[in-house]
């Protein structure tokens, strides 16, 4: 049996504490990601790593030199640093400046795609001021491959769980400051990172432009190791009390505009008390009318 899969009972709070972290939740955490760089990589490859991580900081771990043969090391630092997303890095003369992201599922390995490094800017290249550690990037992907293609659909997704960051419920204008922009034309995939600038424009709302932050990459697509649909399906599957339980009576339209039915017992409009106005008042001859009726209901009961 594995080291990391015996059940280890904590002797300490402390340990107690760092073993219920890392337990099963329904709402989990962040996902951390490794960095690995190959024994083999050149500085290319290894500046690539070192700005991912600048860019994932305070929710990456970076690996100076780790040679990995198979899967089974890789699944034993992921459960080592509690990580879920991969980057390895190498480089060799069959296939330079080569790099692999991936994803494991219940610590094995999910989903790998092999990228290419064809350009590459570093973060220090570009010489102007930088966001600040952790913030919280948005995502914009360009070209239709990203929908139409199986795998750079898996891609799409993959760099969307890299780079997504944490959950948030709010967002504040000001709390918007770099875009991750990612396009697919032509069989390559452009990476480039902006910071957000908010200029004033004379009303409430501001004017935004975009300035160029670093890294920069052009990539290409190489080997795919994807999961089989089972077992991408599986492991998406939501928990039972993270859905949403369906409400009774209440209905969408397409604007999102929301409608509710409410069940009541039949009424009786004839005593339903109205507004009195002069304009409503019975008229003589309708009252005589209705008096004769009256008068007739009675006799016909007696």
């Amino acid at each position: 049996m594995d080291a990391l899969d015996r059940v280890v009972k904590p002797r300490t709070k402390r340990a107690k504490r760092f073993l219920e972290k890392r337990e099963p939740k329904l709402n989990e955490n962040i996902k951390n990601a490794m960095l690995i760089k190959g024994g083999n990589a050149n500085a290319t490859v290894t500046q690539v790593l070192k700005d991912v991580y600048a860019l994932k900081k305070p929710y990456g771990v970076l690996y100076k030199s780790k040679p990995f043969e198979d899967q089974t090391s890789l699944e034993f630092f992921s459960k080592k640093s509690d990580c879920s997303l991969f980057m390895f890095g190498s480089h060799n003369k069959k296939r330079p400046n080569n790099l692999v992201i991936g994803r494991l599922y219940d610590h094995h390995v999910l989903d790998m795609i092999e990228l290419g490094i064809e350009n590459f800017i570093s973060l220090k290249d570009i010489k102007n001021s930088k966001c600040p550690e952790g913030t919280k990037p948005m995502l914009i992907f360009a070209g239709d491959d990203f929908d139409i293609t199986e795998d750079y659909r898996r891609l799409k997704s993959l760099l969307i769980d890299f780079f997504r960051g944490p959950t948030v419920s709010n967002i504040r204008l000001a709390g918007l400051e770099y875009v991750l922009h990612f396009t697919a034309l032509n069989g390559k995939i452009y990476f480039r990172s902006y910071k957000l600038l908010l200029k004033k424009s004379g009303c409430r709302t501001p004017r935004i432009e975009l300035e160029e932050m670093g890294p920069s990459l052009d990539l290409v697509l190489r080997r795919t190791h994807l999961a089989s649909d089972d077992l991408y399906k599986l492991s998406m599957k939501m928990p039972k009390a993270l859905k949403p339980k369906k409400k009774k009576n209440i209905s969408h339209d397409t604007f999102g505009t929301t409608y509710g039915r409410i069940h009541m017992q039949k009424q009786d409009l004839s005593k339903l008390q109205t507004r009195k106005m002069k304009g409503l008042k019975k008229r003589p001859a309708e009252r005589i009318t209705e008096d004769q009726k009256k008068k007739s209901k009675r006799v016909k009961k007696n």
